[in-house]
């Protein structure tokens, strides 16, 4: 295989999918040299399958707001592949979303939940819907208007959705009331569900917990603790909440939290209780950012940007969206003194910034390695939706900590280089490929 040969073909096929192009553009050198010692994937052009989809489910969305009016939207499913198990992957309700985000998640999530161990094939969707500003009945309303589409590809041993940017506990519960409509059926086909109905516990904080465990194995590699250090955070949903949350539980200090409009910064750091009132504001008021300055005077809102160049921390948490972080930013958190970028978020780091944290030898982690806890969780749901049991938070949370210790380990098998220089994303990428390749040469060419 020719990495560079590969991309250029994709390029001239899939033109208008920069998102797409990016991402297996990241990851294909990564894997080449592996790749190349197997002479039999060329032979069964492996490649060429593990990067196009198996399918990409297209629809429109017809829902009628408040007013009385009607509204349409795009909604999409990205099948990508399910070699190693069902289709797995998050549900984005965002205006951004279009096929190429989604491409690259769904193609971004086959190695993530590869690297799991769990038995999930890899899968996105979702809408260019925003919920924001929505009533709860127009939320409902558009929920079941996706499902009436989305119902005829998945099923709980076919693709089984979660939530993502844009849907949580209240749209989940909208679209597993829609599919038990429409289906007559009571399955485990949607993770990220209420406890009443099925759900997991520690699943809402599964993602930024899992991102802070990865960031301790990390940090354990060069004998450093946690503990006392100062960390920047973007976002300021689920995955940011709860990395905050862990954070501050073994002793490091989070100092910013951002959304769409800019971030605030307090040199007090965001403690127990301001954190509380910042997940109020988020998940109760869905209110904004900027919001924490009339409650905590003494810290600051930046419009319009994204808290990298704060200085005086050690660790960066990247846990908002993707390409967040460029190679300016990434100049100025090496020059500032950071240690450590571990990213809670999907690809939030341009080409170029991890080329620049590369070359300083920081500790960096993508995102398909250090943020696998949420998927990992919902793996763990699904088992337990197929047993009819539930687990306990602290059965829960301590197979969490073992998933993201395992994904840390594969990667310092497969990333530890000549220098002992560990590079986390050619160790994720290889680990996570590996097992996809062997199961698809094993199920012939289909």
């Amino acid at each position: 295989m020719n990495a560079a040969q590969v991309v250029e073909q994709l390029k001239q096929r899939f033109p208008n999918e920069p998102e797409y192009i990016q991402a297996v553009s990241q990851v294909l050198p990564t894997i080449e040299e592996e790749y190349n010692k197997h002479p039999e994937f060329e032979k069964a052009n492996l490649i060429e399958r593990l990067c196009i989809p198996d399918r990409v489910c297209e629809f429109r969305i017809t829902w009628v707001d408040d007013q009385g009016k009607v509204q349409t939207n795009m909604g999409y499913r990205i099948q990508h592949n399910n070699a190693i198990g069902p289709y797995k992957g998050g549900l984005r309700y965002h205006k951004s979303v279009n096929l190429g985000i989604l491409k690259f998640l769904a193609f971004e999530q086959t190695f993530k939940n590869s690297l799991t161990t769990l038995p999930m094939g890899g899968a996105k969707g979702g809408s260019d819907f925003s919920p924001r500003g929505k009533s709860d009945a127009e939320v409902m309303r558009f929920c079941q208007a996706f499902m009436n589409e989305l119902y005829r590809v998945i099923g709980p041993d076919e693709d089984v959705p979660a939530g993502d940017i844009g849907v949580g506990g209240r749209e989940v519960g909208y679209l597993f009331g829609q599919y038990k409509k429409l289906t007559h059926q009571f399955q485990g086909v949607l993770t990220g569900k209420g406890i009443p109905f099925g759900g997991s516990l520690i699943r809402p904080e599964a993602t930024g917990y899992g991102t802070v465990y990865f960031l301790v194995s990390m940090l354990a590699t060069r004998n450093i603790d946690i503990k006392g250090k100062k960390v920047l955070i973007s976002g300021a949903g689920n995955v940011a909440q709860y990395a905050a949350e862990k954070c501050l539980q073994l002793g490091a200090i989070p100092m910013t939290m951002s959304d769409s409009d800019g971030y605030i910064y307090d040199p007090d750091g965001i403690d127990r209780a301001k954190l509380d009132y910042i997940m109020e504001l988020k998940n109760v008021y869905r209110g904004r950012i900027k919001e924490y300055v009339d409650k905590y005077p003494t810290a600051k809102y930046v419009e319009g940007a994204k808290p990298w160049f704060e200085k005086g921390a050690q660790i960066a948490l990247p846990c908002a969206t993707q390409n967040e972080i460029n190679e300016e930013a990434a100049k100025a958190l090496v020059a500032n003194g950071v240690i450590a970028v571990c990213e809670g978020a999907n690809m939030p780091t341009t080409p170029a910034a991890i080329k620049v944290f590369q070359e300083a030898k920081l500790l960096y982690s993508p995102g398909k390695a250090s943020n696998a806890g949420g998927v990992s969780v919902s793996g763990l749901e699904m088992s337990q939706n197929s047993e009819r049991l539930s687990w306990t938070a602290e059965e829960v949370d301590a197979k969490l900590l073992w998933i993201m210790e395992n994904i840390h380990e594969n990667c310092v098998k497969y990333g530890t280089e000549p220098d002992g220089y560990i590079n986390y994303v050619k160790g994720a990428n290889v680990a996570g490929f590996i097992k996809v390749a062997k199961a698809m040469m094993a199920q012939g060419i289909v």
